[in-house]
Parts: structure tokens; C-alpha cells; sequence
């Protein structure tokens, strides 16, 4: 089993602009990916809201955070992850390549577009039912297709469809799209654009390949029927945990809470992109989320292994926590310092308020404290709030 400082799952633009940041702070990265790297991205013909480029395709902007990331001299394996198991801080991601244990992980895996459910949608996927745009669309050229969904991806991968389809149902459960106004005044006025509100898909059917759909108003609970010769399903999106499920703690529907520094409820593992519980899931915010998590797990590898260095693997040491915001605390760890200059004794300083996870992993509550370790545990301790009292227990 290999050890790295830290690895990312999911090579999809949280996942790769965490290996840029990670590489750039002086880490050991590693990537593991079992698709194509890039992630969803892959699958959309238009990107026109990645800041400084008016227009890419996403296997365009996806390639170029691969070759960035490799640039940085990031490593990638191509494996799928079965599992994480984490026991007594030790964190250890389990592929179908072997163990893999790290000093810190980010969950960049994404989410996967949600599946309609009607009869007939599993039989007739890849025979009719697509749910990537890019990748099928030319398959239908000149024909009639019908599009599922209402927010920003079914409406603007119906407008793109337009390039081949002759014509294009977009099929809603609503009276109004939630997608944003622009991608909207764009499915409107397209003439090759037709929406059916109020309606959702009870069959998809056919012979070898599918022939129709079976509708029904939701309003009147009229049922029809629409040929067509393809449908894309665009319904909504799952988060990839099914490796992770039950080891952090997770909002409605999977999606991995973390706080602002993309940490979740286990130290060490961390989460960006699309796999989050978050309000909005772009691109750019997965980039954003990426650069956030690479330098939070930057901060706490360097906390660790300070941590090990200083305090836990000297055979005897002592040491001062205090918080560098309080003027008084910090100006007795420079006394104390000084005091303990001239002795036998060498005490380290350890600002508790920067390093507030290495101090609630040592049980320490309060602040100022003089603690003194032996072989990595805690002999003793003692609140100080003078320099007689840090001398008297130096002594």
C-alpha cells in the first residue's frame, strides 16, 4: 500500500484545479479518475459562462485542466474507488488497484444526471434514450427528438440539439422553465423548438429502437402520444458517493455538507464541486471549491505533520498553547520563551488560535495552557496565566 500526502477522487474541474493549488503548495497529489478526465463537462457542447472565455466546448475546457494540472506535474491513476475507510486517523481509499493510504483526501467525484424511471427507459438506453447531448446528438439528424426537464441543462442542450434535429419537444412537468432567463429567450424564440408544459413521460416504447412516447398532462390527465426518434433526459442530478455512503455526514439526497474550507464532518477528508450540498453547481464554482479545498487540506497536512514533529515524536517536550489574538497570551509566550532560553528545558510555542484543529484533537479547551508530553502523550498540563506559574511548572 502507497502513501501520499494527498489524493483526489474525481479529475473533473474541482478535482484537477485541486491538484493545481496542491502542487503549487508543495504537495505530493495524486488523482484518481475512472472516467475521462474532465468530468460532466465532457458532455456539454457549449460553455459560455467560464470567466475570460467567451466560448468552448466542454471537452475544449476540460482538456485544458488536464494539461494544466500535468503541467504542475500532478499524478493520475485511472481506477475506480470501492471504498474509504478511516481508523484512528488513518485514511485509506480502497481501488480496484490496490490500497492507497493518504495524509488528507478531496472528494471531487461529481454527480451523475438523474434517470427519468419510465418504463422502458432502460430498455431502450442507448437504442433512443441518451442523457448526453454532445455525445448522440449527431445521431439524429433531420429527425424528430424530444428533450426532458426545465432547468439550465435540458433548455440548453435543447437549443444545441436544434444543430441536427429538425425538430425539438421539450417536454415539462411545470408551466415554466427554471432555467435562468438567457437560456430561456433562447429555446423560445427557436423556431425548431416546441414545449409541451404540464407534462411528464409514462412509457417510452418501440420496437428495436424507440418509436414514441407515451405523455400525460398533469393538469387534465390527458394522455398522448409524440413520435420521436430520440429523447434526452436532462431531470435533475445525484451525487457520486456510492463509495462514501455513511462516512461524512450528508444533507437530503447524499449531497456532502462541509463548511467554508470545503472540511467535513471527518478530519482530513474534504469535498468539492458538484458532490457538495451547495446552492449552485457550475463549472466555475467547482473550480472555486477546488482551489478552496486544495489549500484547507494544504493547511492541515502542514498542521499534522507539525504536529508529529514537534510534539509527538520527541521522546519528552513542552509546550505552550496560547491564542495570538490576545495580546495578553501572547505577550507571556515571548516571557516564557525567553525564560526558557537560558534552561535545561525548551518549550515550544504553539499558537492554539491558528492551529484550532490541533488543538481540539489533544483534548485542550482552554487557553493558555503549559503542557508537557512524553513519548507522544500528555503528562500533565496546567492553566498559566503568569510567568511564575509557566517557571513553576518548568521547574
Amino acid at each position: 500500500m502507497g502513501k501520499r500526502e494527498l489524493v483526489i477522487i474525481g479529475a473533473g474541474p474541482a478535482g484537477l484545479t485541486a491538484a493545481i493549488y496542491g502542487k503549487r503548495s508543495g504537495l505530493d497529489v495524486l488523482v484518481l479518475e475512472k472516467g475521462i478526465p474532465g468530468g460532466q463537462i465532457n458532455s456539454t457542447g457549449e460553455i459560455e459562462n467560464w470567466t475570460g472565455v467567451l466560448h468552448a466546448s466542454g471537452a475544449e475546457l476540460a482538456d485544458s485542466f488536464r494539461v494544466h494540472a500535468e503541467h504542475f506535474k500532478a499524478e493520475f491513476l485511472e481506477t475506480e474507488v470501492s471504498k474509504i475507510t478511516v481508523d484512528g486517523g488513518r485514511k485509506v481509499i480502497h481501488t480496484d488497484k490496490g490500497e492507497i493510504e493518504a495524509e488528507a483526501v478531496i472528494i471531487a467525484t461529481g454527480a451523475s444526471f438523474r434517470r427519468l424511471g419510465a418504463p422502458g427507459e432502460k430498455e431502450f438506453t442507448g437504442r433512443g434514450v441518451s442523457y448526453c447531448a454532445v455525445c448522440d446528438g449527431p445521431f439524429f439528424e433531420d429527425q424528430e427528438i424530444a428533450v426532458i426537464g426545465g432547468g439550465n441543462t435540458a433548455v440548453e442542450e435543447a437549443v444545441y440539439l436544434t444543430q441536427f434535429a429538425s425538430k425539438v419537444y421539450i417536454i415539462h412537468r411545470r408551466d415554466s422553465f427554471r432555467a435562468d432567463r438567457m437560456a430561456t429567450e433562447r429555446a423560445l424564440t427557436n423556431p425548431r423548438i416546441e414545449v409541451l408544459w404540464n407534462s411528464v413521460v409514462e412509457e417510452i416504447a418501440g420496437e428495436d429502437m424507440l418509436e414514441k412516447l407515451v405523455l400525460k398532462n398533469v393538469r387534465t390527465g390527458e394522455i398522448s402520444e409524440l413520435p420521436v426518434s430520440g429523447v434526452f433526459v436532462f431531470t435533475g442530478m445525484d451525487p457520486n458517493i456510492s463509495f462514501m455512503e455513511g462516512l461524512v455526514e450528508s444533507a437530503k439526497g447524499g449531497w456532502v455538507l462541509t463548511n467554508e474550507r470545503m472540511e467535513t464532518s471527518v478530519e482530513g477528508v474534504f469535498a468539492a464541486g458538484d458532490v457538495r450540498d451547495k446552492y449552485l453547481r457550475q463549472v466555475i464554482t467547482a473550480a472555486g471549491d477546488g482551489a478552496t479545498a486544495a489549500m484547507a487540506a494544504s493547511s492541515y497536512i502542514s498542521e499534522q505533520l507539525h504536529l508529529q514533529g514537534v510534539l509527538l515524536e520527541p521522546e519528552q517536550v513542552t509546550a505552550y498553547f496560547f491564542s495570538s489574538i490576545d495580546e495578553a497570551q501572547a505577550r507571556l509566550a515571548t516571557k516564557i520563551e525567553e525564560s526558557a532560553g537560558g534552561g535545561t528545558k525548551k518549550v515550544v510555542l504553539l499558537d492554539g488560535y491558528k492551529n484550532k484543529r490541533m488543538v481540539e484533537k489533544l483534548g485542550i479547551t482552554n487557553l493558555p495552557v503549559i503542557v508537557e508530553f512524553r513519548k507522544g502523550r500528555i503528562q500533565r498540563s496546567k492553566q498559566v496565566g503568569s510567568l511564575e506559574e509557566a517557571v513553576e511548572f518548568l521547574s
